[in-house]
C-alpha cells in the first residue's frame, strides 16, 4: 500500500459528463504554478503533455491568459475529460485537446513551452523518450520543458512512501515506476536539452527545468 490517492473521481457540474477530478492536482497546482510564473515566456504556445484530467490546463490558463494553452493526451477518455473542463471554463486561450502519444509523431511542428506533469514514472520508459525527442523537435532555441513528479536520485535518499510508490507502480505494470534523474537527463541531453534548474516540491515530487539549447 501507498499513501498516494486514486488518481481519479468523478467530475461534477453542468459539464460532467466523462469529466474526471484528480485530487493530488487540487494539491498541486499552485506550487506548480509558481514555479510556471518564473519560467514561462510572456506570450506564446503552451504545450501540455498528458493532460490527464485538464484541469491543471484550464487553472494555468486562467491564471496566465496572454498564454494560449493546447491541452494533450493519449487516451480517449482524458481527452473527453479534458474538453468537459475546457468547456465548462470557456476561456479563449485553451484549445480543443490534441490526441498526443508521446512515443510517437506529434501532431505539433512548434511550441514555445511544454509542460508534462506526472507522466515519465506512468508509462514506458519509451514515452519519456519520445518526450525528449519531440520536445527538442518543437521548441526555439531557449524553449522551456518542465517536468514535475516523484523521481530516484543518486546519492539522495528516497522517502519510504516513493519507494512503496515505485513497488505499486511496477507491480501494475513492469514498464512503469520512478525514473532515475539522471537517466532523464542524459535522454534530454542526448535531444539538446539542458537542465537548468532542479526544484525540491512538496510531497517528495520534484521539478525538472530543461531549456532547449540555443
Amino acid at each position: 500500500m501507498t499513501d498516494r490517492p486514486a488518481p481519479w473521481e468523478p467530475g461534477s457540474g453542468p459539464a460532467a459528463a466523462g469529466k474526471r477530478h484528480a485530487p493530488a492536482t487540487e494539491r498541486n497546482r499552485d506550487v506548480i504554478l509558481a514555479v510556471l510564473r518564473d519560467e514561462l515566456p510572456s506570450s506564446g504556445l503552451v504545450l501540455e503533455v498528458a493532460s490527464g484530467s485538464g484541469q491543471h490546463v484550464v487553472h494555468f490558463a486562467a491564471t496566465l491568459p496572454a498564454l494560449d494553452w493546447q491541452p494533450s493526451d493519449p487516451d480517449p477518455a482524458a481527452l473527453v475529460s479534458i474538453e468537459s473542463w475546457r468547456q465548462e471554463v470557456g476561456l479563449p486561450n485553451v484549445r480543443p485537446p490534441l490526441r498526443l502519444d508521446a512515443s510517437a509523431d506529434w501532431p505539433v511542428e512548434r511550441a514555445d513551452a511544454i509542460l508534462c506533469f506526472n507522466m515519465v514514472h506512468i508509462s514506458p520508459w519509451e514515452a519519456t523518450l519520445g518526450l525528449m525527442k519531440g520536445a527538442g523537435a518543437v521548441l526555439p532555441p531557449g524553449g522551456l520543458l518542465y517536468l514535475y513528479g516523484p523521481y530516484l536520485r543518486e546519492n539522495v535518499e528516497t522517502a519510504p512512501s516513493n519507494l512503496a510508490f515505485h513497488a505499486s507502480l511496477k507491480a501494475r505494470d513492469p514498464q512503469w515506476g520512478l525514473r532515475r534523474v539522471e537517466d532523464v537527463i542524459a535522454a534530454a541531453e542526448g535531444e539538446g536539452l539542458v537542465l537548468r534548474r532542479l526544484l525540491e516540491m512538496p510531497a517528495n515530487n520534484l521539478s525538472l527545468i530543461f531549456r532547449r539549447r540555443d
